[in-house]
């Protein structure tokens, strides 16, 4: 009989009990020389002694700014040293931090200042043409909870540290003191693709014990040295890399305020990174740059890749060129800490390409019929759901769309297509709302943009459904060629498809691009794909 589509993560190591303070005091008596964070840009550096007392600096400043538990600060600035230091004084205090998307423009941001009721907030000054100051001057009398604005760079920032001479040290602590690790401390918006953004709520358990256990998983000591250019912002970059390095004693490198190729590999080779994050486009871009032999990346082992699923062509320069052996693949969504499911550092390049890895200890997981709720056979798709201490306690103040996504079972719906394969390992098939059903056929795009990767024409693809008239929809493939003086032709690609694929998979429109529209976490935005070549599609 075969088994059903359920996992469950066991573990000898029992989960983290404390609170993100805690456990950073944790690791500073532990480590208190070895370095905590550099900022390549500006080149500072800190100690974990040093982290430590920035962070309490910043935390005396939020008190003497009147911040205290459970009020909610915003940090809506691109990668910097400050932004570290807000995210974990926020977390000594139990002050809720939002975070918030450095591509928000006013119409998003004031929604997110007033469904959050953020107090205080945190920002950037300007970025790639972006004036944040004019931005929050544009909506802040629509924001009556909005009390103060501090700005990173700009004397506001400067009042804010030096407020926190008035406030004893002592203060900080008896803060800590008084919190549990049950506590809301981080509330992440969702990019969702109807309506508004939902705040995804996180306690220091969620995000505390997801943050140790994807490092433990690539196997984090106080020796690793984490380049990160994802964006801070986002899980991938404050649980899954800053979390991940303060609960094991490694150190956190930021190579640049946004993901700059040429900007991250300087910094793995400057900084001896030992481990490198990124979304399989950031590797592509890596990979691409014409210099990119000259970089001596040789201290790097392990790292991850998560957001969308890697290409088998990348992984294997990745692996090669990279130095990266120990590479780990990571799924996950916002609602769920983010990590459920990971790869091992020993499992091979067919595991880390055709699957997500499998569930992680003390996590749940199971793959469902969308229709009925009921456990589907491994080898079977259905939606995959997750259960465990990575579960968030609910989208902020929205009770309804909490119930929506989370049931009675304590089950979060991911809205993933996913199969479970009889070793566990989980492939995951697509969303649910990505699915193509052309002329009755369930289509699942990642199969054949896999196919297409190993095609010499094409350097990056992403296949869609848009509507057709007589078979509902048809598949489309939206490709950035290796060499845009010589692009792929229609021909070329069915000819390329025909005998490999059945006849309804193989696309028949083509569009040339030269790039993807992304969110700003890097994941392709299919959704604006589709929308744009829905126009003009064949009837």
């Amino acid at each position: 009989m075969t088994a059903l589509s359920y996992a469950h993560g066991t573990g000898e190591v029992p989960l983290l009990g404390a609170t993100i303070g805690a456990d950073l005091d944790r690791t500073i008596a532990a480590h208190p020389d070895r370095e905590a964070l550099v900022d390549v840009p500006s080149g500072r550096r800190w100690t974990y002694a040093e982290f430590g007392a920035a962070v309490d600096e910043v935390a005396r400043g939020l008190l003497a700014h009147g911040i205290a538990k459970g009020d909610r600060v915003g940090i809506w600035a691109v990668n910097c040293p400050e932004w570290v230091f807000v995210q974990y004084a926020t977390a000594r205090l139990g002050v809720i931090m939002v975070n918030i998307n450095p591509a928000y423009r006013a119409h998003e941001l004031e929604y997110v200042l007033k469904q959050a009721g953020i107090s205080l907030l945190v920002a950037s000054l300007a970025h790639k043409g972006s004036d944040y100051r004019a931005l929050v001057d544009q909506v802040r009398h629509k924001c009556p909870e909005l009390r103060d604005v501090v700005y990173i760079g700009d004397p506001s920032w400067d009042v804010l540290t030096a407020s926190a001479e008035r406030i004893p040290r002592e203060r900080v602590a008896a803060a800590q003191a008084e919190l549990s690790c049950d506590d809301p401390v981080n509330i992440q918006y969702t990019s969702g693709t109807t309506g508004f953004p939902k705040g995804a709520t996180l306690s220091h358990h969620n995000i505390l014990n997801n943050g140790y256990w994807v490092g433990r998983t690539v196997g984090y000591t106080e020796q690793d040295r984490i380049c990160i250019p994802v964006p801070l912002y986002h899980c991938f970059g404050m649980v899954m890399a800053n979390l991940a390095a303060t609960s094991h004693g490694a150190c956190m490198v930021l190579p640049a305020p946004s993901f700059d190729p040429a900007a991250t590999l300087r910094a793995v080779e400057q900084e001896r990174c030992t481990s490198l994050y990124g979304v399989p486009t950031m590797f592509i871009a890596e990979l691409n740059l014409p210099d990119f032999a000259s970089y001596d990346l040789s201290s790097l082992r392990t790292g991850i890749m998560a957001g969308s699923p890697c290409p088998v062509e990348v992984m294997k320069r990745v692996v090669a060129e990279m130095h990266m052996a120990e590479v780990s693949i990571c799924y996950g969504m916002t609602e769920t800490s983010p990590v459920s499911l990971q790869t091992r550092r020993d499992d091979d390049l067919e595991h880390r390409t055709g699957t997500v890895g499998r569930v992680l200890p003390h996590i749940e997981v199971k793959v469902v019929d969308p229709a009925t709720g009921v456990t589907v056979p491994r080898g079977t798709a259905g939606e995959l759901c997750t259960r465990g201490y990575s579960v968030m306690l609910g989208y902020w103040d929205e009770p309804e769309r909490t119930a929506e996504a989370v049931d009675a079972g304590r089950w979060m719906h991911t809205g993933d297509l996913a199969m479970m394969r009889e070793d566990g390992y989980v492939e995951i098939v697509g969303r649910i709302k990505d699915m193509i059903i052309r002329g009755g056929e369930n289509v699942y795009p990642r199969e054949i943009e896999e196919f297409l990767y190993a095609h010499p024409k094409i350097q990056d693809v992403q296949v869609v459904g848009v509507p057709h008239e007589r078979y509902g929809e048809e598949v489309l493939a939206c490709v950035i060629p290796s060499d845009p003086a010589d692009p792929l032709t229609l021909e070329e690609l069915r000819a390329f498809c025909a005998q490999q694929l059945a006849h309804y998979k193989i696309p028949s429109r083509l569009q040339i691009l030269a790039g993807f529209p992304m969110t700003v976490s890097g994941k392709v935005r299919k959704i604006e794909l589709r929308e744009k070549w829905t126009e003009g599609a064949a009837s």
